[in-house]
């Protein structure tokens, strides 16, 4: 099986603007670097009623072999994973047409590639904000994406394994 190490960071923001200029300024790194295939990002918004929702999200097609179709990843499972009714759009996403039994299968990889000491503390600093942006990108690139986001209060970086080939198993098993 082969793993592979990706980085997660996290950045807690006082505002939705602050975030999403700093995934805009990630997204634009990695087209840049013509690695638009190499990460995915998602950020989240704190509602009055204290919800989470993803108010935009970037995600590697290719980490489930196109199963997903719009594309839900790593970034969009940890969501699910420290947030469990997150909403996306106007929709929860374990009601979104992709599915229950796929979110669940990405949710798992997410949390089954960190520790749960290190699950703990990414969701204790994404509580401390208004919004957060999480972004999941190979190693390779860790250095450049913490430098983007350099609007978050607070950023927090951890290491994700993942076997890419058994998340599209998953995703293809759950998609039916």
């Amino acid at each position: 099986m082969p793993i592979d190490t990706f980085i997660v960071y996290v950045g807690v923001y006082p505002d939705v603007y602050a975030a999403e200029a700093d995934y805009e300024r990630v997204k634009d790194l990695h087209a840049e670097a013509q690695l638009m295939d190499a990460y995915d990002a998602a950020v989240i918004e704190r509602r009055d009623d204290g919800k989470v929702k993803i108010v935009r999200k970037h995600e590697t097609p290719t980490r489930a072999g196109g199963v997903l179709g719009g594309g839900v990843g790593l970034a969009t499972g940890l969501v699910v994973a420290l947030f469990p009714f997150a909403a996306i759009g106007s929709g929860l996403l374990a009601a979104t047409t992709l599915g229950g039994s796929i979110l669940g299968a990405l949710a798992g990889h997410a949390v089954a590639g960190m520790s749960r000491d290190d699950l703990k503390e990414l969701g204790e600093s994404l509580d401390e904000g208004e919004a957060g942006l999480i972004v999941v990108g190979v190693s390779d690139m860790a250095s450049r994406i913490e430098r983007a986001m350099e609007r978050a209060e607070k950023k927090k970086a951890k290491e994700l394994k993942a076997d890419q080939g058994d998340i599209e198993r998953d995703a293809q098993s759950a998609g039916g």
